[in-house]
């Protein structure tokens, strides 16, 4: 049973050195942002001189400079693919702009350059990222541990050297060098990192802790059960690297046919030139002709029937405070049929709140008067618990008289003098000694989910408050839209109590609840679900959820309280924190799906007939430029549609 304990002191020196900065992968040490850059910069100081008619020498120069900084390294790997008989799309895309360039379309090439060195540019970015975090959760374990003696003394030891059997000492304040089993003491562990239980946990003689978790206020004496190796920390670091790498090789829908298309468009194209030029054709009409069916059949219009609706879809989404960190991300979310949610973080706010006040009868006490006589004397105390009584005051204006003679007991509660009287405030199985009516009251609250608080004045009950952590508003109403996108309830994944996510999920409707998980337990069950053929969204806060995140088909973090692992690792993150925004983007995906087949649908029309007409008669360039060209901007303009305020889905009245 959760309690408020005593006042957190300021972390030890040993806490402190724990936390090592991380060093993060700056945007401009990865090669492929620098090309990108440079060949952005060099193509918007080289189109308004081509468009204002300006020295051809100047613009010429600067879109050639565009071709080689932007071009040269998707070229390279292309010819380095080659060696393995692959043809890669990045080449064609190279030699499609060249041959553009050839017969004058140079700002036609250098813009189907500048797209894709963009493209590789984030798509490197985001690698770098995940790696930055990974290797960032390493450090909420400890550097170093206090190890006991056979002879009673102690000394520094580096956590990594730790050896199972050991016994170590965790002082108030530091997070546990290992995982292993209290021998001696008891204290309040915030362990969200591992479970993500929105509160500390009472830990006594027996009780398992983690490597990465922070002890409160008490001191423990704990032996180690893993190596270090081993620990919990270092296989959630394993799982999320396992994970991102079986999500890596994901593509865009249409990079799926790019190698088909690729290759079978080099051979029409040779076959275009060679064909006529055996039956006596001139070179330069056969080149001609080749040239025009180059051009005609590249696939611009294919790859911008891709891009503009999602990278429009995901702009849209960012004004209204969702980051999809890549285009793949974008087409992925609408292909989800499943929604595991995180409890807390998530569907709560993920802060403990008094939503209970119960004074009892023949004490004299309102509900004012009994929150005034908790708040005051739980003042001086940083419990989250205690935040949670003060708060409640705040919120309600009451005057707290001060508080003298504070102490507090780990595991129990705290107790003050307030205006001359000794109050109690903590656990009621610790601070309650007898069996009374009170007792129906504490049942009560902790039967609906709920912490139970003693207040006791002189040694006799005179309430209890209920503690939880709130609901977010839009919860109930993210489920249901939830369920009607997919045609199933989201399943309830947390590594809270059973009875406090039972209560909550029958609050938002959900039914099917997995309680009491740590990490891999999550990923189990997202594996499990894959396997089925389900492609499963993980939308979740914490340090915990990472791994789950990470092997999901889809991946959003909550941005507010989400840690630094799960923001990097999750494939899109809800920066205001609404909670609603996860079936727009869901329904804006899924739109943004649509366009792209319809966009794929136009630009195979015109390619067909343009193609026909250079093979069946004569297509003059012009017109097959023009064909081409127009081509490209409908589908273009088709895609931008999505940046309407319009485009962005809103809970409909039926499920708000």
């Amino acid at each position: 049973m959760s309690s408020v304990l005593d006042q957190r002191p300021t972390p030890a020196a040993g806490a402190r050195r724990t936390a090592a900065p991380r060093r993060r992968t700056r945007l401009l040490a990865l090669p492929e942002a620098r090309w990108a850059l440079a060949a952005l910069v060099l193509f918007l100081l080289a189109l308004p001189v081509y468009l204002l008619d300006g020295p051809a020498w100047l613009w010429g120069t600067l879109f050639a400079a565009t071709y080689i900084t932007g071009g040269w390294e998707p070229g390279w790997e292309g010819l380095k693919a080659l060696k393995d008989k692959t043809l890669d799309v990045d080449l064609l895309m190279v030699v499609a702009a060249l041959g553009a360039a050839a017969i004058g379309q140079v700002l036609d090439g250098a813009l189907l350059i500048v797209i894709f060195a963009t493209s590789g540019a984030l798509e490197a970015i985001a690698t770098a990222r995940t790696a930055d975090s990974v290797r960032g959760l390493l450090d909420l374990a400890p550097s170093t541990a206090t190890r006991l003696l056979p002879d009673g003394g102690e000394e520094d030891v580096p956590a990594d050297s730790l050896n199972v059997g050991d016994t170590i000492l965790v002082r108030p304040g530091e997070r546990v060098g290992a995982d292993g089993q209290v021998l001696d003491g008891a204290s309040d562990v915030d362990q969200a990192t591992i479970t993500g239980e929105p509160l500390p946990v009472a830990k006594r003689a027996g009780d398992e802790v983690f490597a990465g978790t922070v002890n409160g206020t008490g001191a423990l004496r704990v032996r180690v059960e893993r190596d270090p190796s081993d620990s919990v920390i270092a296989r959630i670091v394993k799982m999320v690297e396992e994970a991102s790498e079986t999500k890596a090789p994901t593509q865009l829908f249409i990079e799926k046919i790019e190698q088909r298309y690729s290759i079978g468009m080099v051979i029409a194209t040779l076959a275009v030139f060679g064909i006529p030029l055996a039956f006596g054709d001139t070179l330069q009409s056969a080149l001609l002709r080749a040239m025009t069916f180059m051009i005609v059949a590249s696939p611009c219009a294919v790859v911008l029937s891709t891009m503009p609706p999602l990278l429009s879809a995901i702009a849209n989404a960012g004004r209204r405070g969702v980051l999809a960190k890549s285009a793949v991300v974008m087409e992925r979310l609408g292909q989800i049929d499943l929604v595991a949610l995180d409890k807390t973080g998530t569907l709560t706010e993920g802060t403990p709140r008094v939503t209970d006040i119960r004074p009892l009868p023949g004490t004299g006490l309102d509900e004012d008067g009994l929150l005034t006589l908790a708040a005051a004397a739980e003042h001086p105390s940083e419990h989250p618990l205690a935040r949670a009584v003060v708060d409640a005051a705040r919120q309600r204006g009451l005057h707290l008289p001060e508080a003298t003679d504070f102490s507090s007991t780990p595991g129990e509660g705290v107790t003050a003098t307030v205006e001359g009287r000794t109050v109690q405030v903590g656990s009621p199985s610790r601070l309650l000694t007898t069996t009374s009516s009170h007792d129906k009251v504490v049942a009560e609250l902790e039967d609906t989910g709920r912490t139970g608080v003693a207040i006791l004045r002189d040694g006799a009950v005179v309430g209890v408050l209920g503690i939880a952590d709130r609901l977010r508003p839009d919860a109930a109403a993210t489920v249901a839209a939830l369920t009607e996108l997919t045609g199933r309830t989201p399943v309830l994944l947390t590594g809270d109590n059973e009875r406090a996510a039972l209560r909550l999920a029958a609050e938002v409707g959900i039914t099917d609840v997995r309680a009491g998980l740590l990490p891999q337990d999550k990923v189990a069950a997202v594996k499990a679900w894959e396997a089925e053929g389900r492609r499963v969204l993980v939308v979740g806060d914490g340090v915990n959820d990472a791994p789950a995140l990470a092997a999901a088909h889809s991946g959003i973090a909550m941005g507010k309280a989400g840690s630094d692992l799960a923001l990097e690792t999750a494939d899109a993150v809800v920066v205001r924190d609404e909670l609603a925004t996860i079936p727009s983007i869901v329904q804006l995906s899924r739109t943004a799906r649509r366009l792209v087949i319809q966009n794929l649908a136009i630009a195979g029309a015109f390619i067909t007939v343009l193609v026909a007409w250079d093979l069946i008669a004569t297509l003059p360039l012009p017109l097959g430029v023009a064909g081409h060209e127009g081509s490209t901007v409908i589908v273009g303009l088709n895609g931008l549609r999505l940046l309407r305020e319009a485009a962005w889905p809103r809970l409909t009245k039926d499920t708000a």
